[in-house]
């Protein structure tokens, strides 16, 4: 048994070289450790060789070369969180939660050439909170993810598991996210803009501009008041220490936010320091 990690990087206060979690986990339990820079380094595939691996796993690491996963004997599978072939790509998390879906799940399937297409292997549902932002179903999917490879192993060495290929009929996509995904647009309806903060929380946050400054909403619930007489993007004070932001349809309550430079705070935070009119 073998564990592929990235290299140890400066990071934190201070830039101190901090090890993977991962890795601190294997050496825990008398786990070789292999670093690549990189993937293709004839060194790295020889050594990596050598411990003559029957299966590999891939979990949140970078694209592996064909030499990579077609060394193990029983083929190398990969967990992805989401159920293939939806959301196929970078961030199917943020994506799922942003396009309003009502769950998703993972999935354990063998890698092949192109980029999450393999044959699937297992597969787990897992229903999404109204207001569940990624940073909570992350925590709910990566539990579910744990136990899910275990079961692919067991199924895959006992050979009750037999893959199957995913239908291309049902393929939809999840690609990186970039600045200009996170820009809030208040003329689209409060619930689309709703999903798009919960998608893009705690990180990368989801902003718009106020006087040529960012401000990052974290969390925000829909507030069913009409906000047809206000110009989308409007900040009132929709209740004592409660802001709102006027969107096409109906107002969004803002929980949490962070003004440029400054802290996270809630809206009681943010309204001591700029106040807003009433409603």
């Amino acid at each position: 048994m073998v564990v592929v990690t990235a290299p140890d990087k400066p990071s934190g206060r201070g830039l101190q070289i901090q090890k993977s979690a991962v890795k601190l986990v294997a050496e825990s339990a008398g786990i070789p450790v292999l670093q690549p820079e990189k993937l293709k380094n004839p060194e790295f595939l020889a050594e990596l060789e050598a411990f003559k691996a029957d299966l590999g796993i891939v979990v949140a690491f970078r694209m592996l070369p064909e030499l990579v996963w077609k060394m193990p004997g029983m083929g190398t599978f990969n967990l992805h969180a989401s159920l293939l072939p939806a959301y196929r790509g970078a961030a199917p998390i943020n994506w799922a939660i942003m396009n309003g879906e009502k769950e998703t799940g993972i999935t354990t399937f063998f890698l092949q050439h192109a980029i999450d297409t393999g044959d699937l292997l297992l597969q787990e549902t897992i229903e999404i909170g109204d207001n569940e932002n990624v940073g909570s179903l992350y925590n709910r999917l990566m539990e579910l993810g744990a136990d899910l490879i275990v079961k692919t192993i067991e199924g895959i060495c006992d050979g009750s598991l037999v893959p199957f290929p995913q239908d291309e009929s049902k393929v939809s996509h999840a690609p990186k996210l970039f600045k200009e995904t996170s820009l809030l647009d208040f003329r689209k309806p409060a619930l689309e803009l709703h999903n798009q903060i919960r998608g893009l929380s705690p990180s990368p946050g989801a902003y718009f501009l106020k006087d040529g400054k960012v401000v990052k909403i974290f969390d925000a619930r829909l507030e069913p008041i009409s906000s047809s007489s206000s110009t989308p993007g409007t900040l009132r004070t929709i209740r004592p220490g409660e802001l709102g932001i006027a969107t096409s349809t109906y107002w969004l309550n803002i929980i949490e936010l962070q003004p440029e430079g400054k802290r996270k705070m809630t809206a009681k935070e943010f309204l001591a320091g700029h106040p807003c009119e009433k409603l």
